[in-house]
């Protein structure tokens, strides 16, 4: 099955030559496309240059950073229009260990959606303090509660969804960002009829550069499912 990973950066030329050169080797087969922001610190550049020497990468830059919601829209259309089957999302920061991919392709074999947990048996955070694992955890219970996800880690953005996922999601109309987009693409492939299945994985927070995740992103995330969950019951999707 044709794979495209899907690697949305800003600003990441610390992470983005070592990310590309990880996957390369890890996933040979698999074709990444680099959809950069318009980056000011020269990283779609670099991911050019990385282009040429490896094979198997192409970039897609934006005019604007627009968030990683729209990232993935955008990589997701690119791929589906060039007759991708499976497609990857995974941060550039290494929060994703790639050598992860493997399992969780292998999963994507049987399932339409697959999403590396960090809450399900064998998934672990090494390195966060008890009470943020508390709060992550806490609002993956209520947003699972609140949509009937039956899913333990609906904010993970380490996933891999099939063709047929995305055709059942409409992922073109998700307006969400950030963990927001990571739910609602559960909640939506759930109500859809995807099958999906969550596969281990240690999560670590990046060693270089700045993380884009801000308070206003969670914020948004626990109003929204707070909406969706209200509206639940009257047969509205978001």
């Amino acid at each position: 099955m044709r794979t495209l990973v899907v690697l949305p950066t800003y600003n990441e030329i610390l992470n983005v030559e070592s990310m590309l050169r990880a996957l390369r080797q890890i996933v040979p087969s698999a074709d990444v496309l680099v959809v950069d922001d318009a980056s000011p610190d020269g990283t779609a550049g670099k991911a050019q240059q990385l282009s040429a020497e490896l094979g198997q990468i192409e970039i897609l830059r934006r005019a604007n950073k627009s968030g990683l919601g729209g990232a993935y829209r955008a990589g997701f259309t690119w791929g589906l229009e060039r007759g991708y089957e499976r497609f990857v999302e995974i941060d550039c920061d290494f929060s994703h260990d790639p050598k992860a991919l493997p399992s969780l392709l292998e999963a994507a074999n049987n399932y339409e959606v697959v999403i590396g947990s960090r809450y399900v048996k064998g998934g672990s955070i090494p390195k966060w303090s008890l009470l943020r694992l508390m709060l992550s955890r806490g609002g993956n219970q209520y947003a699972s509660l609140m949509l009937g996800l039956g899913v333990a880690d609906s904010t993970a953005g380490y996933r891999v969804y099939s063709r047929s996922a995305l055709e059942k999601i409409d992922f073109q109309s998700v307006t969400a960002d950030g963990y927001g987009f990571q739910i609602e693409m559960t909640y939506r492939a759930r109500h859809g009829g995807a099958s999906i299945v969550e596969v281990p994985i240690s999560f670590t927070d990046r060693t270089l550069g700045e993380s884009k995740m801000s308070g206003g992103i969670i914020v948004e995330a626990l109003l929204l499912v707070t909406k969706w969950g209200l509206e639940r019951p009257f047969g509205r999707l978001p």
